[in-house]
């Protein structure tokens, strides 16, 4: 079960959680968390069992120096609790891996934790790579199943339909106990998802600031973000390929933004560069994950 440290009484609570792994292209969700847990100070006060919900040999176990003493440690999800956010809610954050196993007693403890402290809302926040430009903001789609939140925050019912990831589990498990659950999901550019995208973080913290309507400070987030576009640019330039692949994401946003944008207006954006590179449109580039919540 999990363990919980000595819980204060909270003032209106809200959780926010992501996960390390098939949802967190480019890091992009846990970075969030990151901030926003070093920005608020919040301590730890929970963590899941690591031998219930992780393999260990998929998510090893690291050793080092702890206070000048060599101490191994655990791949596991904390809660961490933020108090002092200004904005009259305290916050849980949960920060963690995506588990290998068991995954609804995974659920089933992360939202016995936030029913138990009577929690407003769950905000769900996950990454995913997608065919987006890296030179144009990243976009974030906002998802929930319920119609109150749908209209307070401008958000939609999801339409994916197949695999999902712990999330989408969590997302639904909130449902289903009527805990008031959004899901914000960002896209970074598939080919440049190897990497950390400060960019991503920072439009996925931006949405965050609009559901919560608080401003918050982005520390080195702008300049990162600078920073990683122009080593995007300089890869798509010394490569003809991804230079024309970007440059036909960027006339498919174009197009589609355009007050004349259809599907079909958008379709035919990308054949015009898949003919240009002499191959079918079932030869293209792979299409990626949606999100699922």
């Amino acid at each position: 079960m999990i363990e919980v440290d000595d819980l204060p009484e909270l003032t209106r609570p809200i959780v926010v959680a992501a996960f390390e792994g098939w949802n967190d292209a480019g890091d992009a969700a846990t970075s969030v968390v990151a901030h926003l847990a070093d920005l608020w100070g919040a301590e730890p006060i929970a963590a899941l069992d690591p031998e219930d919900y992780y393999d260990f040999q998929v998510n090893r176990p690291r050793i080092g120096l702890h206070d000048g003493v060599r101490r191994i440690t655990w791949p596991t999800t904390r809660v961490l609790l933020a108090r002092d956010t200004g904005f009259g809610h305290d916050v849980l954050l949960v920060q963690g891996i995506e588990p290998s196993m068991r995954w609804r007693s995974f659920v089933i403890e992360l939202l016995g934790l936030a029913l138990e402290v009577d929690a407003e809302l769950l905000v769900c926040l996950g990454a995913l790579l997608a065919d987006v430009p890296h030179t144009r903001p990243c976009p974030v789609i906002t998802t929930t199943e319920d119609p109150t939140l749908a209209d307070r925050f401008g958000a939609q019912p999801s339409t994916y339909e197949g695999h999902t990831g712990i999330v989408g589990v969590l997302a639904d498990a909130a449902m289903q106990s009527d805990l008031p659950c959004v899901s914000c999901w960002v896209s970074v550019p598939h080919y440049a998802g190897g990497h950390t995208s400060p960019k991503a973080t920072l439009a996925l913290l931006s949405r965050i600031e609009g559901l919560l309507d608080l401003a918050l400070p982005h520390g080195d987030l702008e300049e990162l973000s600078h920073a990683w576009e122009r080593g995007v640019d300089e890869l798509a330039s010394s490569d003809d390929e991804i230079g024309e692949y970007v440059q036909a994401l960027e006339s498919a946003q174009d197009t589609a933004e355009s007050p004349e944008a259809s599907g079909d207006a958008i379709a035919a954006e990308f054949e015009r560069y898949l003919r240009r590179r002499g191959t079918e449109r079932r030869d293209g580039p792979p299409r990626p994950d949606q999100p699922d919540a």
